[in-house]
């Protein structure tokens, strides 16, 4: 899984530069992707628009431009722009009776990933990339297959330990990130507009 994931950082050079990639296991059937929109624009319904060149056009916008994918039991959020991390206050929102996994990096560092469920952040690890500068924060055990992923590769392995991160996350959910879903035009995003009011 950390070779796909290899791949596609191959086929999409940028992504090794921004991305935020969130996962979100709702509890209940109740729960629709328009909620979860709702909770990750903060409690307002977000912008949706047709892109014809979703990679160029989503950097001219400032605010976090996503893409929405289903899965079996699961939604996946990609903002592929700026690699804009979900804002702590958005995760718990979105965790109330779901279970949520993010991992996100940008151009100026900013290696995260973290679990969240109930309300709460539950575990969470930073700069996760470099070995000397890693930061572990909750329950531990949460992340210790993905521990384990870091340990086995190489310290100055990157791009590997950005595979690492996206692998986990879809061995977690069953939820992945395809290379074809990226090349795509005119294609339907969802524009964010509230992340950063609490």
């Amino acid at each position: 899984m950390i070779d796909h994931y290899r791949n596609l950082f191959s086929q999409q050079q940028y992504f090794e530069e921004a991305l935020c990639w969130t996962v979100v296991q709702p509890l209940r059937d109740e729960i629709t992707v328009d909620d979860l929109l709702w909770r990750l624009n903060g409690g307002r319904d977000p912008e949706e628009r047709i892109m014809e060149y979703p990679r160029e056009e989503a950097g001219e916008e400032g605010m976090p431009v996503l893409f929405v994918y289903q899965g079996e039991g699961a939604w996946g959020f990609l903002e592929f722009s700026q690699g804009f991390a979900t804002p702590d206050h958005i995760l718990t929102e979105l965790s109330k009776e779901s279970r949520v996994w993010m991992t996100t990096w940008h151009f100026n560092g900013g290696y995260t990933i973290l679990y969240a469920a109930d309300g709460k952040v539950r575990a969470q690890m930073r700069d996760f990339i470099f070995d000397e500068h890693t930061v572990q924060e909750g329950d531990q055990s949460i992340l210790a297959e993905f521990r384990s992923m870091l340990d086995s590769l190489d310290s100055e392995d990157y791009r590997g330990k950005r595979s690492a991160a996206l692998a986990f996350i879809e061995a977690s959910t069953g939820m992945g990130i395809e290379s074809e879903w990226l090349d795509v035009e005119e294609a339907s995003v969802v524009i964010l507009d509230n992340w950063n009011e609490a």
